[in-house]
Order: structure tokens, then sequence, then C-alpha cells
């Protein structure tokens, strides 16, 4: 294994993690997988524990979510009985894994359990469908004994059809299908869901059943020692509005050598028809494995579109197959990990994930971009989030949100070359501006009448988004990109320098784009205000040393050198040169303090700001709650950090880009046990936060459900190696550490494949000298896309770059 830190490590292709549990030594928080494909999803931990829903990881959870990293209560549980001792155990670590070694294998679309106990050697895979919502278990036992073993195995679920676990009695009705055996769970209370059929399902006849948690874990009984597994039989009888459950057992004989398979069903569907369809379809275990290679299929197809190979064997794990896989199956498809359940898309969230798909999923991208739009007001602000499949969500006073729509759109059109999508008709929302003293509104908001281009919610952003303060410098609003600074701005006129930065970036991009439609008028708009910005800026928020944050309500400064607390933000500094519009000297001091006081290389952290709010005179909102140097108080918040390594990159200083990149990486957080026994989460996904202060410094706070990943794996590809796409055009602008003598990508355009290699035995890490494709000179140093279903290659040689060479960062 690579990067074995003596619980587990990747596999030599990266594909999958593999940890070792011995019966209770398991990882000190919870190590988890999501599975889910657009529409349905579940979390499987190392333990076996995790949760499933349909539609919606919030509104409607299929099974409990727990937020117990301390305990991990399974409510899906597969259990093995021998029928001749009366032993039971689970094949999985929990809840009666016992002593037993078991080897997890966390990969792309499924986890695996391998166990070898109680005389048989146990394999289970739990996977989702990539196209339909169904979760299977396949389950072999392989008896390498000289007797036979007659066996039951039991599926247990804890059924919520809901939200919460505790409002499941009374509300979710269970019966039987007679057609199929499964056990079916509807809930007339679940919202936009009710009505729809949850299932549970087994492959082979099952031998008894019930539906009452109580009958199956008795009353004293938990589900580490159920009272049905000590009986060996169930009643048979589908209780009446009991605390509900599904439990399904079946008998098997499993002779000397042999292998017997047992494949156990679970999911949801809009009636009794399409749910007994879907048990009948894949409670089989040849389906089983059919599935599974539908599986790995798509996402090899998706994560293989662009693959690097440098000599930094972390930095190739995480952008190969990790970072996209998280953008992906958690953040766009199921939007939901371990410590956040949330369900509902952020206008801001999902938009800035799909930026990092539009090589391997550019219709991801481009259909995230037009649900957005579809949820902008006429008025031109946005939801900040909404809940599917109604659109329920809150209109709020937060001010960078809708300038995220024509920034991501740009971003698309540019690489992708699909300008057409700027003609596609969006409708509005029609709902009540907020009052005058209202922040926000939870409600669920009509469809407009009105109709527009893509191109035209874009401008209505852009319009309404670009109200100014006193020094000239965008509203903060109710937050900004940090939602928890929601008193700086809250009476209107407090001012966001970081939304300056953010802002003239996006005028800047869209002011290029307009051109291309001949929309002249549009593009002098941009250019002028972005002038406008960028004067304002220099004037007023520049502190001496960096860049000032805000300024408060009463014009009082906020990231200042006079403040007591929240004296540097690391986003004023990083977007001063991602948005190319800060003076370049003063950009480079403003980077420069901005490592000297928020990255500390000896506990591998990039702070967000500091120092942290604690008992200062500041009210910045809700930020001030948290614990000092947690979180976005302080701490390393993943997301900002991302966008100081481009600014390091952009600034061309690849060595130290390349470097804050390894701060970053959570493989070099916990490759070694006592890396491991401090930073505690997942070391092959991205956690949102880590803590910056004792006794918790170096600990990683929520992972899997963060945009941290996205951009992350842009900084990567954009930025360090250099890989632009511009429609049917590549280019290669290098920013890497001068002592990597090469690196190559593999990319996958169309029918077409593209092998680049970088050779920089010049040390320079920059710059371009020759480049050459299938052995021809290319004098413009960009490459001439064709979709010819051939393989070409290219060659690139890197010399000294120069500044000007430096590309526009959100390009």
């Amino acid at each position: 294994m690579l990067f074995d830190n003596g619980i587990g490590g990747f596999t030599r292709d990266g594909s999958e993690y593999v940890i070792t549990v011995r019966g209770d030594e398991r990882p000190p928080a919870p190590w988890t997988n999501v599975l889910a494909n657009s529409d349905f999803g579940c979390l499987v931990t190392e333990a076996g524990g995790g949760y499933t829903w349909a539609g919606n990881s919030q509104m409607n959870r299929l099974t409990p979510w727990s937020n117990d990293p301390v305990s991990d209560p399974p409510g899906e549980i597969v259990y093995l009985r021998d029928e001749e001792t009366g032993e039971f155990w689970t094949p999985t670590p929990a809840p009666s894994g016992g002593d037993s070694t078991t080897i997890v294998r966390h990969g792309q679309g499924y986890t695996r359990f391998t166990q070898a106990s109680y005389g048989l050697e146990q394999d289970l895979f739990i996977l989702v469908s990539p196209a339909e919502p169904v979760k299977l278990f396949h389950l072999r036992l392989k008896n390498p004994g000289n007797r036979p073993r007659r066996m039951s195995a039991v599926f247990y679920v804890e059924w919520v059809v809901g939200i919460q676990r505790d409002q499941a009695p009374m509300q979710v009705g269970c019966t039987v299908d007679q057609e199929s055996g499964a056990l079916f769970a509807v809930s007339a209370w679940a919202g936009d869901f009710a009505g729809r059929v949850a299932f549970a399902g087994v492959s082979r006849p099952p031998s008894s059943f019930t539906t009452d948690r109580m009958e199956f874990l008795g009353r004293e009984g938990t589900t580490a020692n159920p009272r049905a597994l000590i009986l060996g039989q169930l009643s048979n009888r589908p209780a009446e509005l009991p605390d509900p459950c599904a439990a399904i057992m079946t008998h098997m004989e499993v002779p000397p050598g042999e292998t017997q398979e047992i494949v156990f069903v679970l999911g949801q569907a809009v009636s009794p028809g399409e749910a007994r369809r879907l048990v009948r379809a894949y409670a089989d275990p040849v389906r089983a494995q059919t599935t599974l290679a539908e599986v790995r299929a798509l996402w090899n197809g998706i994560l293989g579109a662009v693959q690097v190979r440098t000599p930094d064997p972390a930095f190739d794990l995480m952008l190969n197959r990790w970072l996209l896989y998280q953008a992906l199956a958690c953040r766009m498809w199921g939007r939901s990990g371990f410590y956040q359940s949330g369900g509902a898309f952020g206008f801001r969230d999902q938009l800035q994930d799909s930026m990092a798909l539009v090589w391997s999923s550019p219709n991801e991208t481009r259909a995230q971009i037009l649900r957005a739009a579809a949820r902008q007001f006429e008025e031109g602000d946005v939801q900040h989030w909404w809940h599917p499949p109604a659109g329920r969500g809150v209109r709020t006073r937060i001010t960078d949100d809708l300038y995220f729509l024509p920034l991501v759109t740009c971003h698309y059109v540019r690489v992708s070359g699909d300008a057409a999508i700027l003609d596609e008709p969006v409708p509005f929302l029609h709902s009540p501006v907020l009052r005058p003293d209202h922040e926000e509104d939870y409600c669920l908001p009509a469809v407009s009448d009105q109709t527009a281009a893509l191109y035209e919610h874009c401008v209505r952003a852009l319009d309404h988004g670009l109200k100014l303060g006193v020094h000239g410098i965008p509203l903060m609003g109710t937050g900004d990109w940090n939602d928890g600074m929601n008193k700086v701005g809250a009476h209107g006129r407090g001012e966001s320098i970081w939304n300056g930065w953010f802002m003239a970036a996006t005028l800047h991009d869209f002011a290029v784009m307009a051109e291309s439609r001949e929309d002249t008028a549009r593009a002098a708009w941009c250019r002028e205000r972005a002038e406008a910005l960028r004067a304002s800026l220099e004037e007023h928020a520049w502190d001496g040393q960096w860049y000032r944050r805000a300024y408060f309500d009463d014009g009082t400064p906020l990231g200042s050198a006079g403040n007591d607390e929240c004296q540097i933000d690391s986003i004023a500094q990083s977007w001063a040169v991602i948005s190319a519009a800060a003076d370049p000297v003063r950009a480079r001091r403003a980077m420069d303090a901005m490592n000297q006081r928020l990255v500390r290389e000896s506990d591998r952290l990039v702070l967000l700001f500091d120092p942290p709010f604690d008992k200062g005179v500041l009210e910045p909102g809700y930020i001030k709650g948290y614990v000092p140097g947690i979180r976005e108080n302080g701490g390393q918040y993943t997301h900002a950090a991302t966008w100081v390594v481009l600014a390091t990159a952009l600034l061309g200083q690849g060595e130290r880009a390349a470097e804050l990149f390894g701060l970053l990486n959570p493989i070099l957080h916990a490759d070694l046990p006592e890396k491991v026994a401090r930073y505690k989460v997942e070391p092959y996904v991205v956690a949102a936060d880590v803590y910056g202060r004792p006794p918790h410094t170096g600990r990683g706070g929520w992972t899997w459900y963060t945009g941290s990943a996205a951009w992350l794996y842009r900084v990567g590809l954009e930025a360090i190696l250099g890989f632009h796409q511009r429609g049917s055009r590549l280019e290669i602008k290098p920013c890497i550490p001068p002592g990597w003598p090469r690196y190559e990508i593999t990319w996958h355009y169309r029918s077409a494949t593209y092998h680049v290699v970088v050779d920089n035995s010049s040390g320079s890490g920059g710059g371009v000298h020759s480049l050459t494709v299938d052995g021809n000179a290319v004098p413009a140093g960009a490459i001439d896309l064709a979709d010819d279903g051939q393989r070409h290659e290219v060659r690139l040689t890197t010399t000294a770059r120069r500044g000007e060479e430096l590309v526009h960062a959100a390009g």
C-alpha cells in the first residue's frame, strides 16, 4: 500500500483506501465513504454504520443519520447466525464484529468488508446503482472447512422515511409485499416525498420477518445483541404503527469448499409496482455483479478523464481520483457527509463545485449553472440555498451569492467553448422582496412568468449585486463569503473589501464574454466598474502592510493592524492577487504578510485570519460564537486556504505553491501513526477545517462536505500544472517547483487522447521554451485540439517565467 499509516493506505492505483480494523482498534474517528447517484445515495463508515437517503439527504432519509462520531450507531446491519451453535455476528466491525480483523476497502462508488471468522470467509460489498434508487448489500460466504454449515443471514433496517427517526413511530406504515416478499414502508407525513414506497428485500425466499423494532431488539436488547438473533426466528407479522423497522431472515447451507451468495436491497420508489420491479431486478447476485461493474465503469470514466503523474505521489493520488470523487459524489449528488447532512443546494456552493467538473463531466457543470439560474428572483438576487424537489429555501441579504452565477458561467464557456448555454431560456422566481427589517425569509417562491436567457440572468445579477458604500466598496450585507460575519454590514452600510476583489474579477471575465457576443455596451460597463472598484480599493483598503477585510456599518475597519482581533484575513490578500486588480507591489507585500502571519508550517496550517475573535470589542456576528481557533474563527478554513495556494501560483512561486498544497493535502496529515492520532479524520478526502489552537491543534474538523475539494483540484491542475483548456485549444503554463524534472498529463478530449509531457530539466519551473505536437513545433504556444480518435503526443520544455506570463486567476 502507498502511505501506510498503520491503520490504512492507498492501493497502488489509488482507487481504494484500505483500512484494517482489528476488533475495537479502529480509527480515532469514523472514516467514511459517500456512495451516490444524482438522486439517491448513502454514507458508509469503516465500522459498517451510515445511512441512506432518496431525493434529499436531509428531508427524505430512509434510515437514521447519527452525527455521532463516538458510538457511530448503525441503522442498517447484516447479521450472520450459525444455526447449529446459535452464535451470531456481523461481517462488519460494528455492531457485533467481535475480535475479528476486518479489511475495509473504500472505493469510488462502493465499500467492501472482508472478514475471516467463525470458520467462514465473508465478503460484503455495499454499493448504489448508478442510475436507480437502490442500494445493494452483496454478501458472499465461503466455507473452507470440511463440513457443511447451516447459516442464517439477517438484514435489519431502522426506518425513518422522513427527517428524524423519533418521528417515524405513528407516521410510518409497514407492510409485506406478497409478490416480491419485500417489506414496504410508507409515510404520509413525508412532505414532498409523501406516498413514496421504501423497500427492503432479499435474493432468497425469506424464512421469517418483522417490521417491529421492539420485537427484533427485545425490551432490553441492542443492535449488538438483538433478541431475534438469540431466538433465531421472527414473527412474520407486520406490526401496526410500531417503532418501525424491516428485518428479514433467510436460511442457507454452505457446503464444504463452496461459496454461497445473497443480496439484500434497500431503496425507495414512487409506487408499489415500481418498488416491486426494483426488488426483482436487483435482488440477484448476477445483477449485483453487473451493477458493481457499471459503478466502476462510471467512476473510471469520470475520474480517468484527466490523469497526472508528477514527482509528488500524494499530489497525484488526490488529483487523479479522490478530489473529484469528493466533489461529485458528496457535494453535487449526495450533499451530505457524516458531520453535516444538508440535502439542500447552496447557490454559490455547488456552482463552485461544478467548476472542477468541466473537463470530466461538463454536463454536470452545465446543468448546475442552469439549475442555479432558475433560483434567481426577478429582482436579480437569489436563494442562498434551497431544498429539492420543491425549492423551499431562504432569501437573504448575503452579497456574494449572485456574482458566482456570472463567474462560473464565464469559466464554463471559456473552458468548454459551449457559448450556446448563454441563450438557454431560464425562468425567474417570484416572491415578496425582503422588508427593511428582515435579514432573510424562508419560503417556497413561485416560478415567475418572466423567462430570460442565461446571459440576461447573469446581467441581472451584475446589476443587482454591485451596490457600493461610502468608500466606493461593495456592501457587505448580512455576510459575504464568510456567512459568520453577518453583523458587519447588517444595517446596510458596512462594506466588504473581499467582495470588491471578487466582483472586480467577475466583471473582468464578463467583459470578455460580453465582447464575444458583441455586447460592447455591457463590456464597457463591466470594465468601467471594475476600474472604479480597483481605485476605491487601493485608496481605502490598504492598511500599510496588507489589505483590510471590511468596514463595519459605523465605518470601523476590520482586518486592520489597529484591531485587537482579526488583524489580517487571508481572503482579502489572496483575492487581491486572484482578481489581477491590485497594485502588484502591494499584492506581493500582502501575500508576504499573509505567509508570515497565517501560515504555520510546523502545524501544517494555513489560517483564515489572526488573532481569532474572543473577548475583544468587535462584534462581527455569529462567527464570534465559535471557539477561538476553531473553524471560521481563526482556524484553517480549507476553502480559503486553497485560494492562498492559487494566489501563490499566480505570483509565479511554483515551489511555494507546491509546499502550501502539501500543507493542505490530507494524505500528509495522516501518513504516520502519530499524525493519525492528531488529525483523526479521513486522510483521503479534504476536511473543511483544521483546528488551530491547543489542545486540538492540527485536528481535522468535518470532512467530505466541503467546497475545498473542487478548489484544490483546480489549483493543482490549472494553477500548478498549468492545464488550461480554451474551447478547442489547450495551453500549458506550468508553475511547478524547480526541482521537479518533469510531469505528465493524460487527457481524454472527446474521442482523442492527449499525452502531455512537460520537461523541466532546465529547472526553471515555468514558462514555455518550446512546444511540439506529434513532433511538430507549435510556435503559437497553444494546441489546436482534434476530435479524431487518435492519440497525440505533446512535449513542452520550460524556460524562465516572466511576470507578464502569469495567467488571470479565474482562468
